[in-house]
């Protein structure tokens, strides 16, 4: 038997291919690169902090002028016994009387004091070896018709002599040496009490020599100017001297200086005035 070379033996089968599952609708695949970001957030700035709110504007005073210093003095040494000046008001024969009232010094306790010259061993002119004592009293006249004296002689220092005191001696200096000197005290808020006072000196031990005490009254309100009164006349015979009156005229008080010498002691200066008291001898 022969070959038939016509014909060719067929291929071997494949098994058949499995059906595909139908395709996907295409979707689109994000981006692989970058990653996406999330969104920027907005811009901070960290520095600086935030500053509070400005406060509202306000206008500074304005600058005060340039004012050129005096030149520095140059520092002298004050004289050693340099006057102090005070307000004052003399009584002199001209200008005699001064109101209290109407300068308004009729408040608190008025001082009176008198000062004087005493002794030798200073160059004065009264001298201690002679005993001379210069003393500050006042005869006293009051509204409801009382009268007497205020002086160291017989201890009467005070004015009435019982309860309080409008009138009062607050010592007695028997040298002239203390500083202070002698003092009396009138209390003005009494004014309406008193009728009239005299002030007044006298010489208990010694020999008269006014001119050469150097006598001064001073007068001191609690409010207003000081009042002073001057010794400056003399009469070498003369025991006393009334300085100054104090008179209640319509509830209006007013001093006068008075200045007059009189010979003789309380009794003299009593008579002088009208004051109409009974007198006696007396020692301190």
């Amino acid at each position: 038997m022969g070959i038939d070379y016509n014909k060719r033996p067929s291929a071997p089968q494949q098994p058949p291919t499995p059906p595909q599952p139908p395709a996907q609708p295409y979707q689109q695949q994000p981006p692989a690169y970058p990653p996406q970001q999330p969104p920027a957030q907005p811009y901070q700035q960290p520095y600086p902090p935030q500053q509070p709110p400005a406060q509202p504007y306000q206008q500074q005073p304005p600058a005060q002028p340039y004012q050129q210093q005096p030149p520095v003095q140059q520092y002298q040494q004050p004289p050693a016994q340099a006057p102090v000046s005070l307000q004052k008001v003399t009584l002199t024969k001209s200008a005699p009387s001064v109101s209290l009232t109407k300068q308004g010094s009729t408040t608190g306790q008025l001082r009176i004091n008198l000062n004087w010259t005493s002794g030798a061993k200073k160059g004065g002119f009264f001298k201690r070896a002679s005993g001379v004592d210069l003393d500050l009293a006042c005869l006293w006249e009051f509204t409801d018709g009382s009268k007497g004296i205020v002086q160291a002689l017989g201890n009467s220092f005070q004015a009435p002599r019982q309860g309080q005191p409008i009138i009062y001696l607050d010592g007695d200096d028997r040298s002239g040496s203390a500083v202070g000197g002698e003092n009396m005290y009138i209390d003005l808020g009494a004014t309406q009490n008193i009728r009239r006072i005299l002030i007044f000196a006298y010489i208990y031990e010694g020999a008269p020599n006014w001119a050469a005490a150097n006598g001064v009254v001073t007068v001191f309100p609690t409010n207003g100017p000081q009042i002073e009164v001057h010794l400056d006349e003399a009469d070498q015979s003369a025991l006393s001297c009334a300085i100054a009156l104090f008179e209640n005229r319509g509830g209006e008080l007013v001093i006068n200086r008075e200045v007059r010498y009189i010979r003789g002691a309380q009794d003299k200066v009593d008579e002088a005035y009208g004051w109409g008291l009974n007198w006696k001898a007396g020692r301190k």
